[in-house]
């Protein structure tokens, strides 16, 4: 949210309010049909459609991840008696938490919470702390036949291998009900949950297990450890099983057989993560590189922060403009703004696309820019010097260049949970409510977050007119 050099009008968010950017629409600034400007290379010229086209595909789980190494440890492994696997998610009213974790001293047993979940807000829409260890329970998966807890020569901690057991006559996923005798939850299992700034919480599970928590008859008593587990954030009922169905085939069973999540995170991993508008963006056509940013610089205040964090292109798309014909070896600037079949200006939605077409002449390039919509600064671009649009041998480029486009942090505010954060444009009361960004340079997104790759979300063609 750094302001440089300028003041900054409480323009509408062009998240929220499909017309924000009408006043700055393509057809209206001179160059916008890519025939405006100087600095175009030598050669004949040639016309570019370029489609940006937003295909994140549709999402169960907002967060999806593995615990499975305790606080203190530098390895992954089971959660023995006192020790905790700490994670931490973003999530927003309606959101909730589920988890799996193995009860490591059974076949195929289970801690989780049902096929609601936990719930991370209250009904007010309040942030949700403290133990809640009391939504937590023990579910049988189905899938192996039972063996006295603590005892079973077919159980983890004692058979040869995996799948030594037999198959359970039952196979479907329930609670607890087999005539054993098992401590209850709380004496095994704590969860906490603590709010953190952002909309983003830090959930802690513990073993309070002690020795002779079980009692198993002719053993030693014994604690119960916890194995390695999943959680998903979500909203949807029954995110990892259903309660009286069979056992999904989703990696459930060798989580619950063996405490092995791994098979369980391959399945949910495609089914999770941000799904999100891109903004009306700027292109340019140019022959010198660099003409929106240098990575590793500070914005250079001529508008990127105004696309970065609120998605309005207008401010960058004149800063441009003024350069045409200059030294900065801009040919060509337009704004695209308007989805292909919409009848006004507004964000590209997932299935949605912008196209728009451009001329140039062999060496010059295309770069652009349009906000990634859930975050606080994040935009779609190329790299600095742009996506060559003819080859070595001068011929015109032809197909799909997603590769060639990344998320770009514009290092002006500072970064939240990907579509939870309070400051990000669709949350936020008005621009420039976040945190400055103490790095202050335009980057590609290292902190943390989890970010699809660009080409999971966009697919950019450039297609020769003919």
């Amino acid at each position: 949210m750094k302001v440089r050099n300028r003041a900054l009008s409480a323009l509408p968010l062009i998240l929220t309010l499909a017309a924000a950017c009408s006043d700055g629409g393509g057809g209206d600034m001179p160059g916008a049909d890519g025939t405006g400007g100087g600095g175009a290379g030598e050669g004949a010229a040639t016309r570019f459609e370029v489609t940006i086209e937003n295909v994140t595909p549709a999402r169960d789980y907002r967060v999806a991840g593995v615990f499975d190494t305790p606080v203190g440890e530098s390895m992954p492994g089971p959660l023995f008696p006192e020790k905790s696997f700490e994670f931490r998610v973003g999530a927003l009213p309606g959101d909730r938490l589920s988890f799996t974790t193995m009860f490591g001293q059974s076949n195929d047993l289970f801690y989780g919470p049902d096929g609601a979940g936990i719930a991370l807000h209250d009904e007010a829409g309040n942030p949700v702390s403290g133990d809640v260890t009391d939504q937590v329970l023990l579910w049988d998966a189905g899938s192996e036949a039972n063996e006295e807890p603590g005892a079973g020569p077919n159980q983890a901690p004692r058979q040869d291998g995996p799948d030594t057991g037999a198959k359970d006559p039952d196979n479907t996923v329930r609670l607890v009900q087999d005539g054993y005798t098992y401590p209850a939850v709380e004496d095994v299992i704590q969860v906490t949950v603590t709010p953190e700034p952002g909309n983003e919480f830090t959930i802690r599970i513990t073993n309070v297990s002690v020795v002779g928590t079980l009692m198993p008859e002719g053993a030693e008593p014994a604690a119960v450890p916890l194995s390695p587990g999943l959680f998903v954030v979500h909203t949807k009922e029954n995110p990892l099983f259903t309660v009286g169905q069979p056992y999904p085939d989703n990696g459930l069973e060798a989580q619950s057989e063996d405490g092995n999540p791994r098979a369980l995170y391959e399945w949910v991993m495609p089914r999770a993560g941000l799904t999100s508008p891109a903004s009306p963006g700027v292109a340019v056509v140019h022959g010198a590189a660099a003409p929106l940013f240098r990575s590793g610089e500070a914005d250079r205040g001529k508008g990127l922060e105004n696309l970065a964090e609120y998605g309005n292109p207008t401010m960058l798309a004149a800063s441009l403009e003024a350069e045409v014909g200059g030294a900065s070896g801009i040919s060509s600037v337009l704004v695209y703004d308007t989805p292909v079949g919409a009848a006004m200006p507004g964000p590209l939605l997932p299935g949605a696309k912008f196209s728009f077409t451009v001329t140039a002449r062999p060496g010059e390039r295309l770069s652009f820019a349009s906000m990634l919509g859930q975050s606080n600064d994040l935009f779609f671009a190329p790299s600095e010097e742009g996506i060559a649009l003819f080859d070595a041998s001068g011929e015109p480029v032809s197909g799909d260049v997603s590769d060639k486009v990344s998320i770009w942090d514009a290092g002006t505010e500072v970064n939240q949970w990907p579509g939870v954060g309070p400051d990000q444009a669709p949350r936020q009361a008005q621009p420039q409510m976040g945190a400055d960004d103490p790095t202050d340079q335009v980057r590609s997104v290292d902190d943390g977050y989890l970010y699809p790759a660009s080409s999971e979300m966009l697919k950019v063609t450039i297609t020769p007119a003919r």
